[in-house]
């Protein structure tokens, strides 16, 4: 919970910075130096682990409005009520001269209902993105896509509960069947958006050894080593403001205890300023853990996410 109030406290702090800067908007810079330079939407949301992207997946945006003279930074909170499953994830991030970003973002997942009700997982995601070229939005003249690449360090913090659900003793992914309980996701972003058709394409390819976005650990008795598996986002632009579209990201099988398949989303993202982003998104990540909790339906439900910053 201490981890909570800080980030809260840092979403606070960001959006009233934000609220002063929206008030001085003749202004060139805010008063930590940020020039909130670029376009609306062109910052991203904050995905599941705190990328700048959508929902499931991230873009090839450099995070917050800064231009590429200048940096921006933001904090955000999701909310995501699946069937049997209740995942929130917050966090803070900071993108420098629209070249690079720096992301930190605690999950925590626990189950609701079924047989394993009670149980929860936390694990916490570092992320780094790097621009490498292309402007998405400025190289109209080309097909060319903006591409970054962009690296996820992720630990598990292991297993709470299991004593209420019959599991005493159960206490880290590993006990499971995964092979470890922290890794790194690599992946390569190209991303365009065609202005005169309101139209953004985003194309990622992932290395991971991820089960559940790591949620359950990484590697397992089926696979041990990375896998490569596509993602990607299509969204329409209805205004400058507002972006309606989908994603699908796909995912390795490493567990015989688990039945992963592909996530996707329906998503509506707002950006009603440049200090304030809502996502509205319909979640659905395929079964968890069907093989033990003989739960096979898709987990599926609300996803919610909040971001507040420059």
């Amino acid at each position: 919970m201490k981890r909570m109030s800080v980030v809260t406290t840092l979403a606070v702090a960001l959006g009233s910075i934000g609220s002063g800067c929206a008030l001085a908007e003749n202004q060139t810079d805010n008063l930590l130096g940020a020039d909130s330079g670029k376009l609306h939407l062109t910052a991203g949301f904050s995905d599941l682990e705190g990328a700048g992207g959508g929902g499931l997946v991230p873009l090839a945006f450099i995070t917050g409005y800064g231009s590429n003279q200048s940096w921006g930074a933001n904090a955000h909170f999701t909310n995501i009520q699946l069937r049997n499953l209740h995942l929130f994830t917050y966090g803070v991030a900071v993108g420098a001269l629209d070249r690079v970003e720096l992301s930190a973002t605690r999950q925590q997942l626990d189950i609701t209902s079924g047989p394993l009700d009670g149980l929860g997982v936390m694990q916490d995601v570092y992320g780094l993105k790097v621009k490498l070229f292309g402007d998405a939005i400025y190289g109209q003249d080309s097909f060319l896509p903006q591409v970054s690449v962009g690296a996820q360090y992720k630990h598990n913090d292991g297993i709470k509960h299991g004593e209420a659900v019959g599991l005493a003793g159960v206490l880290n992914p590993q006990q499971l069947g995964a092979q470890a309980e922290h890794s790194t996701d690599f992946y390569l972003a190209l991303t365009k958006v065609f202005l005169g058709e309101s139209v953004l394409v985003n194309a990622v390819v992932r290395e991971t050894k991820a089960n559940q976005f790591g949620l359950l650990g990484f590697g397992g008795d089926r696979h041990r080593g990375y896998s490569t598996k596509p993602e990607g986002t299509v969204a329409y632009l209805v205004s400058r403001r507002l972006a309606v579209g989908g994603e699908i990201r796909t995912g390795p099988h490493n567990l015989g205890i688990d039945d992963q398949g592909n996530g996707w989303t329906l998503f509506v993202g707002w950006t009603p300023t440049k200090n304030l982003s809502l996502v509205a998104a319909y979640l659905n990540i395929g079964s968890v853990l069907g093989p033990v909790t003989h739960v096979t339906r898709h987990q599926d439900g609300p996803y919610l996410s909040v971001q507040a910053g420059f």
